[in-house]
């Protein structure tokens, strides 16, 4: 018999009645979803999507975002309409990526891509597995195990068996890839709580294999963040060095703290609040709160080398790194308290507090901050869990 679950409820801890929490997540979730600020729109009367606002089209990052959301929030119609507006536009049925989704469409449903990107397929199918456990699975698309299980093992089999393409993971050292085929991974991809879970509920088959992706994701993160400051690169080798190599498809740089990067501290605290497991990644939790919160405490919202080296340059998405920065805190042994003689804990409770202090951004640039800011919000208040 399993243990049952406890969440914490970082912003009680920190002084906040759950009277004030609840109605700051009905304010939060009414703007996000329903507001004039909105990121989430109604597609006929059957389908949804998210839209990334700066870029204008939707993503397999937040149509698989919003699907997690919805199961957390039990907004099952908002959850089905995704899922739905997914699989029609996004899911791709023939070719050498068969089994995937497509990471980019406009906002009409034509794809801009028929490259898939693994963190929608990996928020894809856990989202799917807790809407079956929370509201039972239905017919069709709407089978949400099966089509967990399929997304998976897609993931894991593509290539063999008579089956077009590549896995999105390295089977060997069972990373994640950045892009199947590709020979490095993206740090903010590695989601050992997730692989626990598909540990469990995967086929059987391929129930071990998530096991070890979960201790190497682990161990992995241990070393992508860095000594001194615990940030981490946006692309990174396998060793967990940045990856600084010139890519074919762009100029830009992703050896830096960057937008993807921010993900990466959120996740180390989720998966210490869901699984209580470390491998020396927790500790990096600890070395970017100070190096955002003490050392650049006066502009911490800026782009930074990894050692921690700030840049003349303002982050592209500051809330984003506000609100991850606090989730990250669940690493944090608690309760906190602002007040609290240890450092540590008196400066987690301190991103928690300025956390709660920040309202959604608006603009065009509001899709990723107020993805990442939900979860946030959802995590700190113990309402991020695990549907069983």
């Amino acid at each position: 018999m399993k243990t049952e679950r406890r969440y914490r409820n970082v912003f009680a801890e920190i002084g906040k009645s759950e009277k004030e929490i609840e109605q700051r997540l009905r304010c939060i979730v009414d703007e996000f979803f329903y507001g004039p600020d909105k990121v989430y729109f109604t597609a006929g009367c059957d389908m949804g999507y998210l839209e990334d606002t700066g870029n204008h089209d939707a993503r397999t990052e937040g149509m698989s975002y919003g699907m997690m959301m919805c199961v957390q929030l039990d907004m099952k119609e908002e959850f089905d309409r995704i899922w739905k507006w997914s699989k029609t536009y996004m899911f791709m049925e023939e070719g050498f990526n068969e089994g995937y989704f497509a990471w980019s469409c406009a906002t009409n449903g034509v794809r801009n891509s028929d490259g898939p990107a693994p963190d929608g397929e990996e928020y894809f199918a856990l989202a799917l597995f807790f809407a079956s456990h929370r509201w039972g699975d239905g017919e069709g698309v709407f089978a949400y195990s099966h089509e967990a299980k399929e997304i998976l093992r897609a993931c894991l089999h593509k290539g063999s068996g008579g089956r077009f393409g590549t896995p999105m993971w390295n089977l060997g050292n069972k990373q994640i890839l950045f892009v199947p085929g590709s020979d490095f991974t993206d740090p903010s991809y590695h989601l050992p709580h997730f692989y626990e879970c598909f540990a469990e509920w995967a086929y059987e088959e391929d129930r071990e294999f998530f096991a070890q992706a979960a201790v190497a994701s682990r161990e992995y993160l241990s070393k992508a963040c860095h000594p001194v400051s615990g940030m981490n690169a946006e692309y990174a080798e396998f060793d967990g060095s940045p990856m600084s190599r010139k890519l074919p498809w762009t100029a830009d740089r992703h050896d830096w703290f960057y937008s993807d990067a921010y993900r990466t501290a959120a996740n180390i605290g989720l998966d210490y609040e869901w699984c209580k497991k470390d491998e020396g990644q927790r500790s990096a939790v600890e070395r970017l709160q100070y190096a955002l919160g003490v050392v650049n405490k006066d502009n911490p919202y800026r782009i930074y080398e990894v050692d921690g080296t700030p840049l003349d340059q303002s982050a592209l998405h500051p809330v984003a790194i506000l609100a991850t920065t606090a989730q990250a805190s669940l690493a944090v042994e608690g309760p906190l308290s602002l007040r609290d003689s240890n450092p540590v804990k008196a400066l987690a409770a301190e991103w928690v507090e300025r956390f709660w202090n920040e309202p959604l951004r608006t603009g065009d640039r509001r899709y990723y901050d107020n993805c990442l800011y939900l979860f946030a919000f959802l995590a700190l208040s113990g309402r991020y869990r695990v549907w069983e």
